[in-house]
């Protein structure tokens, strides 16, 4: 039974490092247009208060993957998850936002009604009904699922006796003291986990299919120390901010561009951080490119071979070796959906997101006023999702100067155009979700993002208006 409808200018989905950056984004830029944050928790944080396994954190500076306009005070650069939860919760008080959010509201369907020009979402609040409509929805819930995980066969996995555990449902009563643990994966989420669980467990084992790129980063600066002691703390956030985003641009596309290169160097730096009897060339040395999947950063320990089977006690190795555990950790990748897994209909009809093409990364055609706000997944998330929410606002000031009320990405000739994947990672998760991931042209306002550079100009200087259809709501009555 509905309980009530009440109606905002503009609703953002999510209270994550996305959500609360957009809704700074829209009150600094639209400070005439009411909007509310509908979180489906009873928490802010979104990945950062969702994943609880031990060693969690950020693999990027907080001084860039931090929001720009709400300092980082610790000196220490790199946080763990609780740390930048605490950051968030700072931020959201610090620039007004909790009045906004609204908790325990999960969006289980949205709808867009042309012959209203508005959004129309049911919102489950503690298991009551509600309707809420929105002139714009921002999407800000991220790029995978909180209820399940990328679907990987291992077999013989039913047969083992131990525990089995996946990083994204931490048990939080799990004692692994002086276990046997094998984690099974090279991505970000096992490099993390590896060196915390080492601290309490009696062996740790990670166990990668294929090599992988790691490398090992100082966790704090000598310049951003100096910078402390000279400048305000807003100031020094302002210049590390700037510094530690366009090193990382640079680093990023220079690595892309010369992958061979960036080869030669990282499998140098690894060689001389790690033990000088490990092979290098069989657990460092990838088929990939550096940054066509996501750089781990830490210093780890590791098996490279595959998986013949799991048995009773442990895991039966292609090579003949046998390693044994108390607990297997499958941290075998995420489970990609945009959205929050809804389906957004159009006056009654679905819109499949992997069959459609993104506009400017943020808007995906044939969707009338929605945008979805993402972050980089190979480099900070947040600088990323700070730019698409500022195009986003460009667009909906460009309704507001023609005083329109719908606005929707549209593409010509769009069956001979190239379907280029708008993730341009490599990792199996994003592959195997290639029929669920928007496409993109590689050209024009279909590119897909790689670059902060490129987006920033965009946003400054790039057409807001092809590409994209504006209506009025007399223009619809009138069809």
């Amino acid at each position: 039974m509905v309980a009530s409808v009440e109606h905002h200018d503009i609703l953002i989905l999510g209270a994550g490092l996305s959500g609360i950056n957009t809704a700074h984004v829209v009150r600094e830029s639209l400070p005439h247009r009411s909007f509310a944050i509908l979180e489906a928790r009873p928490i802010i944080g979104g990945t950062w208060s969702f994943f609880r396994y031990p060693g969690f954190r950020s693999d990027s500076f907080m001084t860039s993957f931090g929001f720009k306009w709400h300092p980082w005070k610790h000196k220490h650069k790199m946080a763990l998850a609780t740390e930048i939860v605490d950051y968030m919760e700072e931020a959201v008080d610090a620039a007004g936002l909790r009045e906004k959010i609204r908790f325990r509201h999960k969006v289980v369907g949205c709808e867009w009604r042309t012959p209203e020009q508005q959004w129309r979402l049911d919102v489950d609040v503690d298991g009551e009904r509600q309707v809420i409509t929105a002139n714009f929805v921002f999407n800000c819930l991220g790029y995978y699922s909180y209820d399940k995980a990328f679907p990987t066969v291992i077999p013989g996995l039913d047969t083992f006796k131990g525990k089995v555990v996946h990083p994204q449902w931490w048990p939080e009563d799990l004692d692994y003291s002086s276990q046997k643990m094998i984690v099974i994966g090279s991505g970000a989420t096992a490099v993390t986990i590896v060196p915390s669980l080492a601290e309490k467990a009696g062996r740790v084992t990670m166990l990668q299919r294929s090599p992988s790129f790691v490398v090992s980063r100082q966790t704090s600066s000598l310049i951003d120390t100096c910078l402390r002691v000279l400048l305000p703390l807003t100031w020094v956030h302002w210049i590390a901010w700037w510094k530690d985003t366009l090193h990382e641009v640079f680093m990023t596309q220079f690595l892309l561009a010369f992958p061979n290169v960036g080869r030669y160097f990282i499998t140098k730096f690894t060689k001389e951080a790690v033990p000088k009897d490990l092979d290098v060339n069989t657990h460092f040395n990838p088929s990939y490119n550096p940054f066509q999947q996501r750089l781990c950063i830490d210093n780890v320990e590791l098996v490279t071979d595959v998986i013949e089977t799991v048995t009773e006690d442990g895991i039966l190795l292609k090579s003949g070796k046998k390693l044994s555990a108390d607990i297997i950790v499958t941290a075998t990748g995420l489970y990609f959906e945009l959205f929050g897994g809804l389906t957004p209909l159009v006056d009654g009809q679905p819109v499949d997101a992997g069959s459609h093409y993104t506009w400017r990364g943020c808007m995906l055609e044939s969707l009338p006023n929605m945008a979805f706000v993402m972050g980089y997944v190979t480099q900070s998330w947040t600088p990323g999702a700070d730019i698409m929410a500022r195009t986003v606002v460009r667009v909906i000031k460009q309704m507001e100067e023609t005083s329109s009320t719908s606005v929707m990405p549209v593409m010509e000739d769009k069956e001979r155009q190239p379907k280029m994947l708008a993730v341009a990672a490599t990792s199996n998760y994003f592959v195997k979700a290639a029929d669920r991931i928007p496409k993109v042209t590689g050209k024009g306002v279909w590119y897909g993002r790689t670059n902060l550079a490129v987006d920033m100009w965009e946003w400054m200087f790039g057409s807001v208006t092809k590409g994209m259809l504006y209506g009025r709501a007399h223009d619809k009555k009138n069809e």
